[in-house]
């Protein structure tokens, strides 16, 4: 089928209208950062909490929470865990803290954490964990104010 000049300027001006109208496919961020399913990289998110930073889960050890497969060092971690997953997830669904507190959601890396009033809060690099420490109640507010608007 051969178009013409005509056809083709009709097509080429209809298109653009075509896509206001045409219905779109939202794609929304999943609430918990995870890389193939596996939440803040496959470290142990209540060994934090014993402030030595991060300690790599065993895959033998998991729990699943909010669509992501959490891993645990220990059993005994597992278990507090599961018993209250509010309360050692980090914050933001393990998104970086200080991208959220600016509009945005971005992955972290394990090394690049912060407790904060009994909080887990991860951060895309040391780097950006740097700017996140310049004023944290200020980016804890703001996250919270963006959260979790940012997945949509």
């Amino acid at each position: 089928m051969s178009l013409s000049r005509r056809h083709m300027l009709m097509l080429a001006l209809a298109t653009p209208a075509l896509a206001l109208i045409a219905p779109r496919a939202t794609a929304q961020t999943a609430r918990v950062y995870a890389e193939d399913g596996i939440a803040i990289d496959g470290s142990d998110a209540v060994a934090y909490f014993d402030g030595n930073g991060p300690v790599p889960g065993d895959p033998a050890i998991t729990h699943d929470y909010m669509g992501a497969t959490w891993r645990f060092s220990t059993e005994a971690n597992r278990a507090a865990f599961a018993a209250d997953p509010a309360a050692y997830a980090p914050q933001y669904g393990g998104y970086c803290a200080y991208a959220v507190s600016q509009g945005y959601t971005a992955s972290t890396v394990p090394e690049a954490w912060s407790l904060v009033d009994g909080k887990l809060y991860l951060n895309f690099s040391t780097g950006v964990r740097g700017r996140w420490e310049r004023d944290i109640p200020g980016h804890i507010a703001a996250a919270n104010t963006n959260w979790p608007g940012v997945l949509e």
